[in-house]
């Protein structure tokens, strides 16, 4: 899977705009927190976010991030969803956990390897290391259904 593949299977989940009261993200648009908008140099009103800019968005802040392109296919978009929905260094940490690495959310050539070396069952490990943590948040009984739900579409969709 290669980024732009990745975004577009990203907008399923994301979508349009939100600025519903229990997310402390706050106002989002295709996803982007207007946090990440403003530290990226936009000022618009986020309904207004181009497309195009959240794309930029996105690579940098998540699938770069990442290093999404040195991941097994088994893994790489989980490991970018993950980091768009709770942040780089918890995604790294799912992952480490997954692949047995030290997790300190840190993401270099040790879990690089570690992950490549742990066979085709990591996005099945690593999806269950991002619902054990969600289901534990404060804000599981406004977004669990949703979060179940995106997890689920991604493990019926793990590649080989």
């Amino acid at each position: 899977m290669n980024f732009n593949d990745a975004f577009d299977r990203l907008m399923g989940h994301e979508g349009g705009y939100s600025n519903h009261p229990d997310d402390p993200g706050g106002e989002t648009m295709w996803g982007v927190t207007k946090r990440v908008a403003v530290s990226y140099g936009y000022n618009g009103p986020m309904r207004d976010l181009p497309r195009d800019t959240a794309k930029q968005i996105y690579r940098k802040q998540y699938w770069e991030a990442v290093q999404a392109d040195q991941l097994p296919d088994c893994v790489k978009f989980e490991v970018f969803d993950g980091a768009v929905n709770s942040g780089v260094s918890q995604a790294v940490k799912w992952l480490q956990r997954a692949a047995g690495a030290t997790p300190d959310g840190v993401i270099g050539a040790q879990t690089i390897a570690a992950a490549r070396a742990a066979g085709p069952m990591l996005g099945a490990h690593y999806n269950g290391q991002r619902l054990q943590f969600m289901a534990d948040l404060p804000t599981w009984p406004s977004f669990g259904k949703g979060w179940a739900r995106r997890i689920a579409a991604n493990l019926l969709r793990l590649e080989a």
